[in-house]
């Protein structure tokens, strides 16, 4: 079994060029969901990742995704260029929103943080 990272700071190779992932860091977020509070929670998701989509350029990444044959879980990827692109997002005022009423529907949250040891997909660019 894999163990999840739980670094802030960037993994390197020491072979590895400097590249403009470098202050990168993601996330994994996973929520549990109270019985039946799944679609309420997911409408609230649609209209926070909208505002994000919008509001937040250095926001790489930002992913919710359902788990199959568990209904009451989601998981969150969430990838910002840097910390500073982090602490904007943590700073808007959709994101209070959605933590407060998040708590309507969550029983349970955990966060793995990560760091970029490399990448590649259309999400960063490429093709």
């Amino acid at each position: 079994m894999y163990g999840s990272f739980t670094c802030c700071d960037t993994v390197r190779m020491s072979d590895t060029p400097p590249n403009e992932l470098d202050a990168a860091f993601g996330m994994v977020v996973r929520f549990t969901l109270r019985e039946g509070g799944a679609e309420s929670f997911d409408q609230l998701m649609r209209d926070t990742v909208a505002k994000i989509r919008i509001h937040e350029p250095e926001t790489i990444a930002y992913v919710v995704q359902s788990v199959e044959g568990e209904p009451n879980l989601r998981i969150f990827y969430e990838l910002y260029a840097n910390p500073a692109a982090f602490e904007h997002h943590q700073a808007q005022d959709y994101i209070d929103h959605f933590k407060a009423e998040r708590e309507n529907y969550v029983t349970d949250v955990q966060v793995d943080r990560l760091g970029v040891v490399t990448a590649a997909g259309a999400v960063l660019g490429q093709p």
